[in-house]
């Protein structure tokens, strides 16, 4: 008589949000992995983890679909059992329990010592840098530090997260160390505020610091910054930027307004005139750089004076990037005590005048590269082409370089020098020198 074989468990991470919450995710699987369980990203399994996005409706609204969509695949028989991780659940954690009771256990952020042992694992505090990455493999995310202390009227973050807390400098060493052995040849440095790295641990910014001893990391080639705050922005990172070759001419520093009625209201300790400055010290101390930032349209109060304002003044910094989002009326944020006056479609419209004004400076800017060379990282082929960036573009958000694949033959990861041969709003064409 044959017996039944039992069902080896496959564990399933689905990463919904930012790139936290990649890096999150590849946390939770290296150590699965560890506890020599079979874990894979976004593919089949019949255990399911989904590490959730609670920032905006929007998100909130895909993480709840997708937890609802697993719910009834477990309903189905398809799936076994179904855990929820993340920023929703850390934010909405009673409430969730009470309206999609079928998931099996949820956990909050800075759960996941339990929510490994849910899942037969242990923590283990010795894998440092251990985790296995779901991105291409010449980048990596790169988290410096958790949480945050501003207090931004608009911003859920620190509900959902908690206070600031730094890595230690030795670990994040360590963790470079692990990933350049594995092939990654780009940080893409990221935190809640990069700007207040350090100050918990050492009792000054130590961004600057943490630069050089990464940028000493044999392998690693290119290091990104991602999400600098603009108050007590460390001025000695400009000039490790412009001698350290391995720094990238990049920083994305999200300044959300420009007027400064809403700036205050904002609470962004910062006015137009200060942060006007501030970007034109960035482009005096490294010429050519790129920055990214993202502004925030519709917040409660603004006028169509506002906007003009933050409009022109868009026209006036020919930003090389930037995203603009509509603001979004966030419960238990100190704006929710401010009436949601814009209405919906306001918002949509101020969004996409500041996009079409975005998508022409993004058009000019790019026109004037024609003709010049650019060394570029190889991210991947697609179609007839090899899809590579600048060291002036972040994956995902910005420009790509497109290579006719007709040309020869280029590996993921591998760096090359390139012609600009033709432009559009987002896209570079190039050809190999």
């Amino acid at each position: 008589m044959r017996t039944k074989t039992l069902k080896k468990n496959k564990i399933n991470v689905v990463t919904l949000g930012c790139s936290k919450n990649v890096y999150d995710s590849e946390v939770l699987m290296g150590q699965l992995r560890a506890s020599n369980k079979e874990v894979v990203h976004e593919e089949e399994g019949n255990i399911v983890v989904i590490n959730t996005c609670g920032f905006i409706n929007n998100a909130k609204e895909e993480s709840i679909n997708t937890i609802l969509e697993f719910v009834q695949k477990k309903e189905e028989g398809l799936v076994d059992k179904v855990f929820v991780t993340g920023c929703l659940s850390e934010r909405y954690k009673p409430d969730l329990q009470k309206e999609i009771p079928n998931v099996d256990e949820y956990f909050g952020t800075t759960e996941l010592p339990g929510l490994l042992k849910a899942l037969g694992a242990d923590y283990k505090h010795e894998l440092i840098g251990e985790r296995i990455t779901t991105t291409p493999k010449n980048y990596a995310y790169f988290k410096i530090a958790e949480g945050c202390d501003r207090p931004c009227s608009f911003c859920a973050i620190p509900i959902m997260r908690g206070k600031h807390r730094s890595t230690p400098m030795e670990d994040l060493v360590i963790e470079a160390e692990k990933l350049a052995a594995k092939g990654v040849k780009e940080l893409i440095l990221i935190a809640q505020d990069l700007t207040y790295y350090g100050l918990d641990l050492y009792k000054k910014r130590n961004l600057a610091e943490l630069l050089q001893r990464l940028a000493m990391v044999e392998g690693i080639e290119w290091i990104r910054l991602h999400y600098a705050f603009p108050t007590g922005f460390p001025m000695d990172v400009l000039e490790l930027m412009r001698n350290e070759p391995k720094i990238c001419n990049y920083i994305d520093i999200p300044l959300q307004h420009i007027s400064d009625p809403i700036l205050k209201s904002m609470r962004r300790g910062t006015t137009k005139v200060k942060t006007t400055k501030l970007l034109e010290e960035f482009r005096a101390a490294v010429p050519g750089m790129a920055i990214r930032t993202t502004l925030i349209v519709g917040y409660p109060g603004e006028t169509e004076d506002d906007f003009q304002t933050l409009k022109q003044w868009v026209k006036d910094m020919r930003f090389e990037r930037l995203g603009c989002f509509t603001y979004s009326h966030e419960e238990n944020t100190h704006a929710y005590n401010l009436e949601d006056d814009v209405p919906e479609d306001v918002k949509m419209d101020r969004a996409n005048q500041i996009m079409e004004i975005q998508s022409q400076i993004s058009w000019e800017l790019n026109q004037q590269k024609i003709g010049k060379e650019f060394k570029v990282v190889i991210d991947r082929k697609e179609g007839g082409y090899f899809v590579g960036r600048t060291e002036f573009d972040s994956p995902d958000v910005d420009n790509e370089v497109l290579i006719n694949a007709a040309e020869g033959y280029l590996r993921t990861g591998e760096f090359c020098n390139v012609k600009i041969t033709a432009a559009e709003d987002f896209d570079l064409y190039a050809e190999l020198v």
